[in-house]
């Protein structure tokens, strides 16, 4: 039973430390323009995609 919890715990750090790193991720994506550009398949005309995120500062 303690091995179980000790793994139980161990798994716990990882998600926070994967989610740790996902938020700061987002957030540094959110601060600035992203832009895609996309071929498409069929005709061969070039898509631009331009996302503008609003970034708010974590309290």
């Amino acid at each position: 039973m303690e091995n179980i919890r000790r793994q139980l715990d161990m798994f716990d750090h990882r998600l926070d430390n994967i989610d740790s790193i996902v938020t700061a991720v987002a957030e540094r994506l959110m601060s600035q323009p992203i832009t895609l550009n996309i071929t498409c398949p069929h005709c061969g005309s070039n898509v631009e995609i331009t996302i503008i995120g609003n970034y708010k500062p974590r309290k």
